[in-house]
């Protein structure tokens, strides 16, 4: 698809999706000042902001504090998260269907190790990489069925799966081979590690789904994004932005280009749907100044 760096001023989207790490963030996953300006410039000009991240239901508070009173769908579009953080829908994966999966990849891909957000907990079985998920007290150790066993009742958002040896390429494409229609397979880290939603869960599903509840259709949504697990929401809405520091599967897909995450390229965009806004307000009000009557005139 032939790309443009920005669409004409005469576009102003209603809403604006925008993917967090490689995205909104720099490399060293900071949020500018810049950007944090332009969100909330945006939502003062009545373009409404929804941060859409692969990111966990349980990184939600601390992202809010960060960024500001954003909509946030987490964990790939299984949870829609208000501004002040409370849950306001959730897709989780149904424990039964998580089991078998499980069983399913691990037959299929021997060495594989897993790992399984929850919507406030994490587990992980031993051989799970700690890079990961950092210097986190994680509770829940042990094999993935034992522990879907231990927390029942608590909504299962996302299943991590990574692979010692294998290519993110071979390794992806014989997860998504074994699991097929019973979930989304996704990655989104550039490293051998392959993310699992409940069926028919992507970012968006669910923004797509979200927004329309908000009168907001999917052609009057911009968005913003740099990694596959990027590419559905890309590819649902009337204005899709590739970071340059993208993907290649993501720059092919997106009709605009932006500038890179560490230029605050989601800033620059925005401040263009900001100014051709106050743009054509002041042609109206120019246009309307030109007709009115001016002192000592007579209008008939």
């Amino acid at each position: 698809m032939t790309t443009v760096p920005f669409p004409p001023l005469a576009v102003r989207p209603k809403l604006v999706a925008t993917d967090l790490d490689g995205t909104l963030l720099r490399s060293d996953g900071a949020l500018s000042p810049r950007t944090k300006a332009a969100l909330a410039a945006a939502e003062n000009a009545g373009i409404r902001v929804a941060l859409v991240t692969g990111r966990p239901p349980r990184s939600v508070p601390a992202l809010l504090e960060r960024i500001g009173p954003h909509v946030v769908i987490a964990a790939n579009g299984a949870t829609v998260h208000s501004p002040d953080g409370a849950v306001a829908q959730a897709f989780p994966i149904p424990y039964p269907a998580a089991v078998r999966l499980v069983r399913r990849i691990r037959a299929a891909i021997p060495g594989v190790s897993f790992a399984l957000e929850f919507g406030e907990a994490f587990g992980h079985e031993p051989a799970y990489p700690d890079w990961s998920f950092g210097d986190e007290a994680v509770k829940l150790v042990g094999p993935a069925e034992e522990i879907l066993a231990q927390v029942p009742g608590s909504p299962l958002v996302k299943i991590l799966a990574q692979h010692p040896v294998l290519s993110l390429s071979d390794f992806h494409e014989q997860a998504r081979n074994t699991a097929g229609p019973s979930a989304e397979t996704t990655h989104s880290t550039g490293l051998s590690l392959v993310e699992f939603s409940a069926p028919r869960v992507t970012k968006a599903t669910t923004l797509v789904a979200w927004s329309s509840g908000q009168g907001i259709d999917s052609h009057d949504i911009a968005a913003f994004g740099d990694m596959p697990n990027d590419l559905p929401m890309l590819r649902a809405v009337g204005h899709s932005y590739a970071m340059s520091n993208g993907h290649p599967d993501v720059l092919a897909a997106a009709r605009h280009r932006a500038p890179s995450n560490d230029e605050d390229g989601v800033a620059q965009v925005l401040e263009g749907f900001i100014a051709a806004r106050d743009h054509r307000s002041a042609e109206r009000a120019g246009a309307c100044g030109a007709h009115e009557p001016g002192p000592g005139s007579s209008s008939g």
